[in-house]
């Protein structure tokens, strides 16, 4: 042993004997020999001194000179804090906070018995809190004031959080400049509360904290209280960001990404919004699957996207997981499957999500969610609800259930009642309603009414409403008789993709109407109807190539597109394919007898 070892043993073994000696040797030992503090501190605390008793609760906290320990931490801290000490109430306040259950303080619990912790205990916070703010603590009445505002509904007080905010703010504390200026800008969205408030922010973030340097960030990107400044919204979100800030490192990433306040820097904006969706900021997840979803600053990769669609759904993200729904509905990126597509439509539809609920809606009625067959959702109640509250695309979905009989019996009077009303803004609504009328269901039948809906969803860009519109000018019903108008309606629907729009002008060039016949016009139609899916254009098909009407006679042709006819569900094509073939038997590739009449041009 050395001659200073011998010395300092000797002061320790004098400071034992006081605890006020303990106490100061401890403090002069904190930074050079922390174990040996620690043990001096004990000796005081033990002895009943209040400050020694914070102190190695303390210590307790940061692990120094022993291990960390919470729970031990609270119970030193009660010490000091009964007897008046206020930084240990601050502390103890603090702990309450972290999730110390109300055991770890008792009186008569055994000063080092082990206890687990729990959740946290605003309650029991507030009581410490509420003790030391009054003493004037700065720290404590930020957290006070933390409290009454996003404590349990039995202790908010928002009043009185705006008062302690206020006073911990006035004396220069970060924390209460922080609450303060939030507490300001939700209160009133002046010009001159926005100007304070901006003002307390900026000397919290001269202090370092993240989340003032956050908020400046949003203020700066919109213009919140201060000129749009995108370029100091990337310098305070990058603060926020590397200081570990889920949320600045989400924003950091998506200004990155798009070159907003500086140059584009895909590499470093993707990395920031995957550091803040791997710390688990379900919303940087979010945009993460949608930049891959969609491409841009990054190549497309479905796979990527549905990943991170996954890791934010998973996290209770709506938006993501009817994104993810989507992508296994389409196949992209995953192997399709309506099955897993409907289980996170059905998770983002019991969450609010009303496209969601959509989408589940018209698997459930089509019937391609097995998974979900036995015990369905209530999808026609979130309709009904969102249709009660004024939401018209609910009262579309409400009406189709209605009149389909889903989930609830069949009520056409109830479903044309919502239609009529969804019919304002939704364009569907516009289409069913239209028919509703042109049919006499659930209302009195009035063509000329019908015709109105129908051409509004029309001009609106709907494929089933311009045919509809277009057979309607066929037969002069609730409009004139009009070929040439049925025409243009008929090639509108067909440019999008109307397969009974395209058979209506193949028929309506076959002759017997107010148009020019012309066959191979017809036959071009025919045509496009049938890849398209038309099972009566692929029987007309078949018949022009069996007598080589409108282009060349086609015996092989004429046979594959009565098999598809057939196929499609036309049982007479069977019986016309068996009087072709007997037809080439008996004249020896002659069609005699064939057919030749079109079908009647109705797009259904």
């Amino acid at each position: 042993m050395t001659l200073s070892h011998f010395f300092a043993g000797r002061l320790d073994r004098f400071a034992f004997g006081s605890p006020e000696r303990a106490r100061q040797r401890a403090e002069r030992l904190c930074e050079a020999s922390p174990g040996r503090a620690f043990a001096l501190f004990v000796v005081a605390a033990e002895a009943g001194d209040a400050e020694a008793s914070f102190r190695v609760g303390e210590c307790l906290v940061e692990g120094k000179g022993t291990p960390n320990d919470l729970v031990e931490a609270a119970r030193w801290y009660h010490r000091a804090a009964i007897a008046g000490h206020v930084r240990a109430q601050c502390g103890l306040a603090q702990l309450h906070l972290f999730g110390l259950p109300e055991a770890a303080v008792e009186r008569d619990a055994g000063l080092f018995e082990p206890v687990a912790s729990s959740q946290a205990d605003f309650h029991a916070a507030e009581i410490w809190a509420h003790r030391a703010a009054d003493a004037g603590a700065a720290d404590a009445q930020a957290m006070l004031a933390y409290i009454f505002s996003a404590g349990p509904p039995d202790l908010r007080h928002p009043e009185a959080a705006f008062d302690w905010y206020r006073r911990s703010a006035e004396q220069d504390c970060p924390q209460g400049q922080l609450g303060y200026a939030i507490a300001l800008m939700m209160r009133d969205s002046t010009a001159e509360n926005l100007a304070v408030a901006r003002q307390h922010m900026l000397r919290a973030a001269e202090a370092g904290l993240p989340t003032a340097h956050y908020l400046l960030g949003v203020s700066a990107e919109r213009a919140v209280g201060t000129p749009l400044d995108e370029v100091a919204a990337r310098h305070h979100y990058a603060i926020a960001a590397k200081a570990g800030l889920g949320k600045a490192q989400a924003r950091l990433g998506l200004l990155l990404l798009e070159g907003r306040g500086g140059a584009v820097d895909a590499l470093n904006g993707e990395t920031w919004l995957r550091r803040a969706g791997l710390g688990g900021d379900a919303d940087a997840a979010a945009m993460l699957g949608g930049i891959y979803a969609q491409g841009g600053a990054l190549p497309p990769n479905y796979a990527e996207s549905a990943h991170w669609f996954r890791t934010a759904a998973e996290r209770g993200h709506s938006a993501a997981a009817r994104a993810l729904g989507m992508l296994y509905l389409t196949g992209a990126g995953v192997v399709r499957d309506p099955d897993e597509a409907a289980i996170w439509f059905k998770q983002a539809a019991e969450a609010g999500d009303p496209p969601a609920q959509g989408s589940l809606a018209a698997l459930l009625q089509a019937g391609t969610a097995a998974s979900l067959t036995d015990d369905p959702p209530p999808v026609h109640e979130w309709f009904e609800r969102a249709a009660e509250q004024g939401d018209l695309l609910g009262a579309f979905n409400y009406a189709v259930c209605l009149a389909e009989g889903f989930g609830l019996p069949r009520n056409d009077e109830r479903a044309a009642f919502w239609l009529k009303r969804a019919a304002e803004g939704v364009v569907d609504a516009q289409y069913w309603y239209g028919r509703m009328l042109a049919d006499g269901r659930g209302v009195a039948q009035d063509e000329v009414q019908a015709a109105i809906w129908f051409t509004r969803a029309a001009n609106a860009g709907m494929a089933e409403a311009q045919a509809a519109l277009a057979e309607i000018h066929m037969d002069g019903r609730g409009v004139p008789r009009d070929h040439q108008s049925a025409k243009s309606w008929f090639l509108r629907a067909a440019s999008e993709g109307h397969a009974g729009a395209m058979f209506a002008l193949g028929a309506l060039h076959a002759g017997g109407h107010d148009i020019e016949p012309d066959l191979p016009q017809a036959r071009r139609w025919f045509m496009e109807a049938a890849e398209g899916g038309n099972p009566r254009a692929a029987l007309m098909l078949a018949r022009y190539a069996a007598r080589g009407l409108g282009g060349p006679l086609d015996i092989e042709a004429s046979r594959r597109w009565y098999v598809q006819a057939q196929a499609l569900g036309l049982p007479e094509a069977a019986d016309e394919l068996a009087a072709f073939e007997r037809s080439l038997a008996i004249d020896g590739g002659m069609a005699a007898g064939m057919p030749t009449g079109a079908d009647a041009p109705e797009a259904a």
